[in-house]
């Protein structure tokens, strides 16, 4: 991956991570821990590139320091695996060399998840688009780009190399089967590190914290018994919060073209449908609801490709959360329960 293509997917994820933030917490100016009131230790910086926060409550504020730091430890060890922003992780080596043995069981187990989202929305989640991106971000950085976009040919190359169900995913080995192929997992990594980082927290026995590493999840309700309320970026004007969602245990990830753009009029974003190659202009952002943050990002994505049908019949089959859409016209459905 160029360093343009690098920087300008770091700003589409920290552009999009903007639901801690909205929220309201009252984070720190620069990256630490600090004492923002009782029994509360608050920390921000980067993750995958994007904003990243952390709010726990603990009655030992050296205990809670401590655990904030062994959880950005741990957020660095996996952007080591993870990060297309990294030369040396494990992914920028899997798309250099086409494969990658013995893979990191964290990479494996990733991939083996993005592999049942892609199955449960039609591979409308297809992490192999990077080519797409790639094509894209090559065509807009010449000074003469054609507004219209890459020319079909391109296209069409990029998608050949499109097709993660192709892709060989083993304990022992992860293999891209075609020439050109790469992968990302800008659209599940998020989501993947934030469970990593509340599943350390549940560990120590914190009961009440709010944690985005890209995506946002919560650990029980607030220490007062009310629900965590996490800020939605209005996909109008993304400085602004649109709307709110209440969550107890749960997670939150918004997908949303308004987060990178190609090119000044908006009519081409890092949304890259695997099927077409083209941004869909269905919706002008999806947020989802899960249990996990995982499932959260996973299914943000896939559903910015989907019709209402699908994504309600995708919700039902899978028996939990919900989605908020907000189409073209600007108009908010509830989706789910």
């Amino acid at each position: 991956m160029s360093m343009r293509t690098s920087v300008q997917a770091m700003a589409r994820r920290r552009f999009i991570a903007v639901s801690a933030a909205a929220a309201g917490l009252e984070l720190l100016p620069i990256h630490g821990v600090a004492r923002a009131e009782a029994h509360v230790a608050r920390w921000r910086g980067l993750a995958l590139g994007a904003a990243a926060s952390m709010q726990i409550h603990h009655p030992d504020q050296k205990a809670a320091a401590a655990l904030i730091a062994r959880s950005v430890r741990e957020v660095r060890r996996l952007e080591r695996v993870f990060s297309l922003y990294r030369d040396d992780s494990a992914l920028a080596e899997l798309n250099r060399r086409g494969v990658s043995a013995p893979p990191p069981a964290e990479l494996v187990e990733l991939l083996r998840a993005a592999r049942r989202y892609a199955g449960m929305t039609g591979g409308a989640f297809d992490p192999s688009v990077q080519p797409l991106w790639a094509a894209y971000a090559d065509h807009f950085a010449r000074p003469d780009a054609d507004p219209a976009g890459p020319p079909r040919p391109a296209i069409e190359a990029a998608l050949a190399k499109v097709g993660f169900a192709d892709v060989l995913i083993g304990r022992d080995r992860v293999a891209l089967p075609r020439r050109g192929m790469a992968l990302t997992l800008n659209g599940i990594a998020q989501g993947y590190i934030t469970d990593r980082v509340v599943a350390l927290l549940r560990a120590a026995g914190l009961a009440h914290s709010l944690v985005d590493m890209g995506e946002s999840r919560a650990i029980g309700a607030r220490p007062d018994g009310r629900p965590w309320q996490v800020g939605i970026a209005d996909p109008g004007r993304p400085e602004n919060v649109g709307d709110t969602v209440a969550i107890v245990d749960q997670a939150v990830a918004t997908s949303g073209g308004y987060g990178f753009r190609f090119d000044a009029a908006g009519r081409f974003t890092h949304l890259l449908d695997p099927r077409t190659g083209l941004s869909p202009r269905r919706y002008r952002s999806v947020t989802v609801v899960m249990p996990t943050a995982t499932e959260a990002d996973a299914l943000s994505t896939a559903f910015g490709f989907m019709p209402v049908e699908r994504i309600a019949a995708t919700l039902t089959a899978v028996g939990h959360g919900r989605a908020l859409v907000v189409d073209g016209a600007g108009r908010r459905s509830l989706i789910g329960a």
